[in-house]
């Protein structure tokens, strides 16, 4: 394939997706603040540089993976940043999960120089990224999505346009209101069971084929039974992203108030220094509200 393609940020969720546009057959540019994070996609084929700027140098289109609102803003608008490289008729895909209204902030000053922008974020947590699997929530122009519709569908299984820029990063903050009410509500159910004398497990594998079923619960159940909060998605990303949620409903005079709630029992983790933990550690919470601890067989 003829078309060069960039890649920023190179973590849990970004390495996994570059690696598997390598095994498509794109040529990638790569950058990546954690040295030892670019070394291992430069291993796998990919070209390394030493900063976002000379990413979008050499490149049609530039992907960017990131943490924050701040981050985006800085890799992409900041001194030696994508803007500063990419030339005229270039398009940015941010899949970063940031605020929907600096999405829009940065597309309209990426327009000023002839640069297109799509907002992007994902969901599906590192197993949907190493799988291609990833639920991809776009906003931008219609020409733009389907120009870059193929290389989306690599890293995604389902990939579609929601609206105009910042579209995405609404949808996003959508998935991660349900996204965190369900691993709360899990995590109350499991712990009810534990307490009450009958195997959470038991109960887990009775429940999941009705309708409380989700792909929430399947994905998160059994790490909370193994008691593996190795993370998928760490607590502070979802903390991010709540933030980001109550922020928007702020704007827009809309009570929350599950979400705020689930907001406060990541920060009292946080506290608990289980920030780095997968946010399945809910668990952790409401398991000491109810001094039990869930564990398989009862």
């Amino acid at each position: 394939m003829a078309e060069q393609i960039g890649f920023i940020g190179l973590g849990i969720m970004g390495k996994p997706m570059a690696r598997n546009l390598l095994k498509a057959g794109y040529h990638l540019t790569v950058y990546d603040i954690v040295g030892s994070n670019q070394e291992e996609v430069v291993t796998d084929g990919a070209t390394g540089v030493s900063s976002s700027k000379e990413v979008a140098a050499a490149s049609d289109t530039i992907i960017t993976m990131l943490p924050d609102s701040a981050d985006s803003e800085k890799v992409i608008l900041g001194p030696d940043g994508v803007l500063e490289g990419a030339k005229s008729g270039s398009v940015i895909i941010d899949m970063s999960s940031i605020a929907p209204l600096v999405s829009q902030r940065i597309a309209a000053v990426c327009a000023e120089k002839g640069v297109e922008m799509l907002d992007a974020p994902v969901s599906g947590g590192e197993p949907g990224a190493v799988a291609g699997t990833l639920a991809v929530m776009v906003g931008g122009k219609q020409a733009i999505f389907d120009k870059n519709l193929d290389l989306m569908q690599v890293m995604g299984g389902n990939v579609v346009l929601t609206g105009e820029i910042g579209a995405g990063g609404v949808t996003k903050l959508a998935n991660q209101i349900i996204v965190a009410a369900n691993i709360e509500a899990l995590s109350e159910a499991l712990v009810l069971s534990q307490k009450a004398g009958v195997d959470p497990e038991k109960v887990f594998n009775a429940i999941r084929g009705g309708l409380a079923g989700s792909a929430v619960m399947e994905a998160k159940g059994p790490m909370m039974l193994s008691r593996n909060f190795q993370a998928g998605f760490r607590i502070r990303l979802h903390q991010k992203d709540l933030r980001n949620v109550l922020q928007t409903a702020q704007e827009l005079n809309i009570p929350l108030p599950v979400t705020s709630l689930v907001q406060q029992i990541l920060g009292a983790l946080v506290n608990d220094g289980e920030q780095d933990s997968d946010h399945s550690a809910i668990l952790k919470f409401i398991e000491g509200l109810a001094k039990v601890e869930v564990k398989a067989g009862g």
